[in-house]
C-alpha cells in the first residue's frame, strides 16, 4: 500500500494539471470501490474549479469551489493515471490513444478544462473517493485520528517522546500507528529503525529519550530522500505519470533478508521477522537487543513470538 512518500508523488504529479482548473466533466463508472461512492457524485464534480491540492498522511485532499473536498485514498492497488492535454495517456504497459476508451479498472474519469484527462484505475477496488464539507474536514472519521505530519513543527522530539512514553508495544508497530505520526508505512519504518540502530522488537517504552528523541530527524530524512527519489515501486504502485518511483533501490534492509549488511564493517546479515502480520527486516548486529540480563520477560516473549512467526507468509506490506 502507498506510503506519505508515494502519495505525495502522485499529488506532485497531478498539480500542476488540476489545481486551479474546472472539472468539465466527471464520470463514475460503478457505484462503489472499498466503499459506496458519494451520491450523485459525478454531478457534484462537474462544472467545480479544484482551488487547492493537498496530502494528509496517506489521503489526497482537493479543495473545490463548491465547498466540498474530494478526499482519494489509493488502497492497494489504485493509480492516478493522466493523459496531459494533447498528448497520448501514458500507461504502465502500453501508450493509448488521446483520450481513448476508458480501460476495464478506470472506475472514475475527470476531464479538466485544460484537456487533461486523470483516471483513477483501481484493479482490487480497495481505494476509496469520498467527498466532505471543506469546512471542518479534518473531522472526518478517517482524517481525526491522524496524528501530526512528519515535515510539520507538531511533530517534535518532545511529541514522540511523549507519546512513547510506557507504551508496551514495539517500536515498529508504535511508529506505524498513525496516531503518533502520519504516513507512515512498513517500509519506511524498517529503513529508519535500521539508520537508528534500534530493533523493531524492542518495545517502545523500554528506549531512552535520546533514542526517541533521534527518531524525528531520520523520520524526515527517510521520508524526504523517497519523495525524492519518486517513491518506491513495489507490486502495483506507479506515479502518476506512469513512471516507477526508485527508492526501493535504495533499500538498506527492506526486502533484504539474508543479505549482507551494507554498513561499512559491520558482518551481519540482514534477517526478517513477522510482526503482527507484517515483515521486519533488520541487521541484529546494527540493530542490537538488550543483553540477556537485560531483558524484560515481555521481551523475551515478543522475540520467540517474532521468530515462530517469522516462518509464516507475511501480509502484503
Amino acid at each position: 500500500m502507498p506510503e506519505l512518500p508515494e502519495v505525495e508523488t502522485v499529488r506532485r504529479g497531478l498539480l500542476p494539471l488540476m489545481e486551479g482548473q474546472i472539472i468539465t466533466r466527471a464520470e463514475v463508472r460503478r457505484p462503489d470501490l472499498r466503499w459506496p461512492l458519494p451520491e450523485n457524485m459525478a454531478g457534484r464534480l462537474t462544472g467545480v474549479r479544484i482551488d487547492r491540492m493537498r496530502r494528509r498522511s496517506k489521503y489526497i485532499l482537493a479543495d473545490l469551489s463548491s465547498g466540498e473536498t474530494l478526499l482519494i485514498h489509493l488502497g492497494m492497488s489504485g493509480r492516478m493515471l493522466i493523459t496531459p492535454p494533447g498528448e497520448a495517456r501514458q500507461d504502465t504497459a502500453e501508450y493509448l490513444h488521446v483520450h481513448a476508451a476508458p480501460g476495464k479498472h478506470d472506475h472514475i474519469l475527470l476531464e479538466m478544462e485544460n484537456g487533461a484527462v486523470v483516471a483513477f484505475n483501481d484493479p482490487r477496488r480497495f481505494g476509496m473517493w469520498d467527498l466532505l464539507p471543506t469546512e471542518g474536514a479534518e473531522a472526518h472519521p478517517l482524517l481525526a485520528v491522524i496524528g501530526p505530519e512528519p515535515f510539520g513543527n507538531d511533530f517534535s522530539e518532545s511529541w514522540l517522546i511523549e507519546r512513547f512514553r510506557g507504551r508496551k508495544t514495539p517500536v515498529k508497530a508504535a511508529l506505524l500507528d498513525q496516531g503518533n505520526v502520519a504516513g507512515l508505512g512498513n517500509i519506511y519504518v524498517c529503513e529508519v529503525l535500521y539508520r537508528a540502530g534500534i530493533s523493531p522488537l524492542r518495545q517502545a517504552g523500554d528506549l531512552s529519550e535520546r533514542d526517541v528523541a533521534g527518531l524525528v530527524p531520520l523520520i524526515r530524512e527517510v521520508l524526504a530522500e523517497a519523495i525524492e527519489a519518486g517513491g518506491s515501486s513495489l507490486k502495483d504502485y506507479r506515479q502518476a505519470d506512469g513512471e516507477l518511483g526508485y527508492f526501493q533501490h535504495s533499500f538498506r534492509v527492506y526486502g533484504r533478508e539474508g543479505g549482507d549488511c551494507v554498513t561499512p564493517g559491520c558482518a551481519g546479515v540482514i534477517r526478517r521477522d513477522v510482526q503482527s502480520g507484517r515483515s521486519s527486516f533488520w541487521c541484529p548486529q546494527c540493530q542490537p537487543l538488550p543483553g540477556p540480563a537485560e531483558k524484560a520477560p515481555a521481551l523475551e516473549a515478543q522475540v520467540k513470538k517474532a521468530r515462530v512467526n517469522s516462518a509464516r507468509p507475511p501480509r502484503k506490506a
